[in-house]
């Protein structure tokens, strides 16, 4: 009882942070990128041509998910969708398909939970699929009850990092072979969450993370997203020191009203107060997809990698989110929960 009266504490502080301004919303006020937390997806790619470009987004059958898939469409590019089921991810694309109908959308299917089912598609994609300049490592649950993935793993760890470092291990050959050859930088964004500030860090061993008796399931979901930053910082320091032509960074897409009330929806005390003004001064979902948009297509992004984004601009995580030493800490636990060969070329 207490852990969720905390947790409803800290979300509604984070609401009177987006409320107040903080973050410039509902105002209005941007910063130095030109954008600000009430811009929205299609203001932040205006002007850019993404007609060459093959970008995957994760968790794109709904939410700023799907808005970023048809954002990232309406600007010129092919985008591959992975779906649970291909039914649920057909029915994505009619709809997208209407709303742009020059889209270029491709269904393929994919559970994040599933190590097997992620190697299934990255090695279908490998083999259907000529490039990738971007993958947006979007999808994920938040504050689920205890449940363990089929592979053994805390089931918010296993699909909101596990799964997105599987897939992007087993994907970056191709977008290596697509800079070399375009010479298109390639750009890798991880959606992770402020929520990572409730995370210290200390939880990055599989016996911690998959204890039942302490296990909490806001804290899980803000390890899982201190996770998203820390992959992509090591991520971004492999490839400055291979000399690759790739990018990787992390950010935070803004309290949005459908988030806090799936998690608060329990607490009827607070529900009938918070719902009517979040409705009013948070984000909506196409201010939740603009700072994955202007990570993926600004041209002011170029050659910017290991940084962590809100509301279109660089922002500051947690010291333990820059702590160089757990990213590669976190990144050897990541190899082993998936497998010594997690970083080869699919066969």
């Amino acid at each position: 009882m207490l852990e969720r009266v905390a947790d409803n504490w800290w979300l509604a502080r984070e609401a009177v942070s987006a409320v107040m301004g903080l973050w410039g919303w509902p105002w209005g006020r941007r910063g130095p990128s030109g954008f600000g937390s009430a811009s929205t997806a299609e203001e932040v790619t205006a002007g850019v041509d993404a007609t060459n470009l093959t970008a995957i987004v994760t968790g794109a059958t709904n939410g700023i998910g799907k808005e970023t898939a048809r954002v990232l469409a309406l600007r010129g590019a092919k985008v591959i969708i992975p779906a649970r089921t291909l039914a649920s991810g057909q029915k994505v694309k009619e709809s997208l398909a209407d709303q742009v109908p020059s889209s270029k959308l491709h269904v393929m299917e994919m559970d994040l939970s599933s190590l097997s089912s992620v190697r299934n598609f990255a090695r279908s994609f490998d083999s259907s699929h000529e490039h990738l300049n971007i993958l947006i490592n979007n999808a994920g649950i938040m504050a689920c009850p205890y449940q363990i993935s089929e592979d053994g793993i805390e089931l918010q760890f296993a699909t909101n990092h596990v799964g997105h470092f599987l897939l992007t291990s087993l994907l970056l050959d191709k977008m290596k072979s697509t800079a070399r050859e375009t010479g298109v930088q390639g750009r890798i964004i991880n959606v992770s969450s402020v929520a990572h500030k409730r995370s210290d860090g200390t939880c990055f061993e599989l016996k911690k993370l998959n204890d039942k008796a302490r296990y909490h399931p806001f804290i899980a979901y803000s390890h899982s997203k201190l996770a998203n930053i820390l992959h992509a910082n090591e991520l971004s320091r492999r490839f400055q020191e291979e000399g690759c032509n790739l990018t990787a960074n992390s950010l935070h897409p803004g309290v949005i009203f459908t988030n806090i009330v799936r998690y608060i929806a329990g607490n009827s005390a607070l529900l009938p107060v918070l719902s009517p003004l979040a409705k009013l001064v948070l984000k909506g979902v196409p201010q939740g997809a603009a700072t994955t948009c202007y990570l993926a297509l600004h041209p002011d992004l170029k050659n910017v990698s290991g940084k962590y984004f809100a509301d279109c601009n660089e922002a500051t995580p947690t010291a333990v989110a820059r702590d160089a030493e757990l990213a590669k800490k976190v990144w050897l636990l990541s190899e082993e929960l998936v497998g010594t060969n997690a970083a080869s070329k699919p066969k």
